[in-house]
Order: C-alpha cells, then structure tokens, then sequence
C-alpha cells in the first residue's frame, strides 16, 4: 500500500519513529514535513532523525506558523507524480492545507483522511467553516486524538468513521528509566517541566505550589515562549530564583536524557476560552522514562495519566504543591509511580501500537476506495 503523510509534527526527530513503525508493517510510506515550523513557542526546524524504511521530504511550506493558513504549494504536483493509495493529511479540517490536499485527492481518486486534536467545539468565520465542511464531505474516515475531538466532530456534523487514535505514542527503548533511582526521603526533588512558556500551560501556578514547598527541590523548565520573561520575574519575587534553571528548547533526541535527570515531571495545564490540554505527550515519554508524572485536569490530561500519576484540579496551587510535597517526602511513592508509569506506556502509547492502528485506517480507507472505482 502506498501513503503519504503531510505532517508539520513530523519535523520533531522523535515523532518519526511513528512512521519508521508504518514501514516495518509494509506501508510503502512518503512522509512530507516543512523546512520549518515556527509559532509562539519558537522554532522547530526538520530534523532527520528516524529514517529508515520510507521516503522522509522536505515540502515547502507557505505561512508557516499560521496554523489556518499554512499550506504547501507543490503538494499536488507531488501527488500527481506519486499516486498514493491513500493521502494522510495529519492537519486539522479547519485549515487550508487540508482542504487542498484532500481536494487534490477527490481529483485524484485518492482515498484521504484528516487528524483532529481539536476539543473544543469552536465555530470558524469565512472562509474556514466552509473549509471544515467541505473536508467533512472529501473524508469518509476521519483520526481523532482524543474522545472529546471525536465529540467535537459529531456535533459539528462530521458523519463519516472516526478512529480514535493519539497522534504519536512514544518509542519505549529509547524513553527508558535511566538506571536504578538513588534518592531518598531527604535528598533534592528534582522537579522538571517540558513544553511551551505560554499562559496555557500554568507554569506560574508551578512556580507559585515550588515556593511552598518543605524540603530541597530543584526545578527545571524545558522549553520556550513569550512567558519566559514573565517566569523569571515571578521566581524573583517568590524568592526561589536560585531553585530555578531555565534550560530553554531541548532537542527531541535529548529529550530522554532530560526525563530521566528527573525525580518528577509537572504539566499544570490551565483550561482557557479557547484552549484545554488535547493530550500532554510530555507526560507518556516520562512515564515511559519511569518518571512520576503529575498533571493537572485539564482537557485529556487525567485520562492520559489515568491511576499512573497524581492528577490535581487545574489551577489549584495547594493541590499541586501537595501532590509534590509527597513525592519529596517518599522516594517509595516516586518508584511506585514511576513504575506504573512506564507500564501504562507499553500496555497503551508504544509508537508500535499507534502505527498498528493508523494502518487499520489506512487499509479501510484503501479498500472503499477501490470499491468505488469498481462500482460496489
């Protein structure tokens, strides 16, 4: 079977694994990314990392960082030259790109699909409503990351299938614990945050439970955004500055590394008009480092962590320092959680089990396609 996949995500190193897994199952895979992605979080450019088995090129890409806009201009030459079996547009519906790529493969007689995160039900102006409708119509099969975005598109009238499948789960032999963990009820927590510096992500409310915390703890914030400033002037003024190392983007194949330096990863997510937490892929890769991990209840967040973590409701403070507060006070409770973490990861979120699931999507949509073109 012949694919290919359009995926801004995939210009992330460690994401790739997912389509390395896609070939190993016999999927003749063509995976287009952008030179480069840019949005409030910095700059992502592609980086060629998990390769083996399929055709991974660099598309380019007009309006990068413009998550409606964006779209790739060559795209349908491409596809007229390839003739997939089935196009994967790993976009939301409500963008640009995807309209034209699915269109260009209704053109084509290519079966296509369509990945969604969205979890809100938000209604777009002109001209993107149109579009979201119309690669309702172009896809008989849409990918949902979560259950509520397989909600979102019942109510919005998608009434095609929906498969329920996260966008990427994660490569357990290379997200591993990092060897025995040595600390105690008296040793430093080492505290770590991965992701955006931006308001939804609550990393203030991080700052503010770490300042009342009774013992040694270290705090590490893996990322970058326009929050940045912001943070460190907080820290200032609660006094834990020092507490406090800002280590800015780290790359994907450095991430295991980070992880495993750690005693506990925090994502204290805070739901906003438009905005709640549509997976928290920082945490599987934790968990799959046999790290405790500790989430807020925003959007996807508990039912990620499940009984593997401690899971406190966003933006309460006193709840996030409490459940750190445990952690610092039993180093029991860190390894009972880091190793149900890591089991949660392989019975669920493997990399393996999320491309075993994708080709289901694809073979379905493969098969309709060609008994349409034979008239059944």
């Amino acid at each position: 079977m012949r694919v290919v996949m359009v995926s801004k995500a995939l210009v992330v190193g460690a994401y790739q694994r997912k389509a390395e897994e896609l070939a190993r199952l016999g999927v003749e895979l063509t995976v287009f990314a952008p030179p480069v992605w840019r949005d409030r979080r910095g700059e992502q450019r592609l980086e060629y990392t998990h390769t083996q088995g399929y055709m991974l090129r660099e598309l380019p890409m007009c309006f990068t960082g413009n998550y409606h806009l964006h779209y790739y201009p060559s795209l349908d030459r491409e596809l007229a030259q390839l003739q997939p079996d089935v196009l994967h547009m790993d976009e939301e519906p409500y963008n640009l790109a995807t309209w034209l790529g699915l269109r260009s493969a209704q053109r084509r007689q290519i079966a296509a699909t369509f990945f969604t995160w969205q979890n809100l039900a938000r209604n777009y102006p002109p001209p993107f409503a149109q579009l979201e409708r119309a690669n309702y119509r172009y896809a008989p099969l849409a990918i949902a990351g979560n259950q509520d975005a397989q909600t979102v598109l019942r109510h919005k009238g998608y009434t095609g299938e929906i498969a329920v499948i996260p966008q990427f789960g994660v490569d357990p032999e290379i997200f591993q614990p990092g060897g025995a963990r040595t600390g105690s009820a008296q040793s430093t927590l080492r505290i770590g945050y991965a992701g955006g510096l931006v308001p939804e992500k609550g990393v203030d409310l991080l700052l503010q439970a770490c300042a009342g915390l009774q013992g040694a703890w270290h705090l590490t914030l893996a990322g970058a955004g326009a929050e940045q400033g912001n943070l460190a002037e907080l820290a200032g003024q609660l006094g834990i500055a020092d507490h406090i190392r800002f280590a800015g983007r780290v790359t994907s194949s450095a991430m295991p590394a980070f992880y495993q330096g750690l005693d506990a990863l925090v994502l204290p997510s805070r739901t906003l008009p438009n905005w709640k937490e549509q997976f928290g892929r920082v945490l599987i890769e934790a968990m799959a480092c046999g790290v405790p991990v500790v989430g807020s209840d925003s959007g996807e967040v508990p039912h990620v962590i499940d009984k593997a973590g401690l899971v406190f409701p966003e933006g309460d403070v006193q709840a996030l320092r409490g459940a750190l507060q445990s952690l610092l006070e039993s180093h029991g409770l860190q390894q009972q959680l880091g190793e149900a973490g890591r089991s949660r990861v392989l019975a669920n979120y493997t990399m393996r089990q999320i491309a075993q699931q994708t080709l289901i999507v694809y073979e379905k949509l493969a098969g309709r396609q060609a008994n349409r073109k034979n008239g059944q």
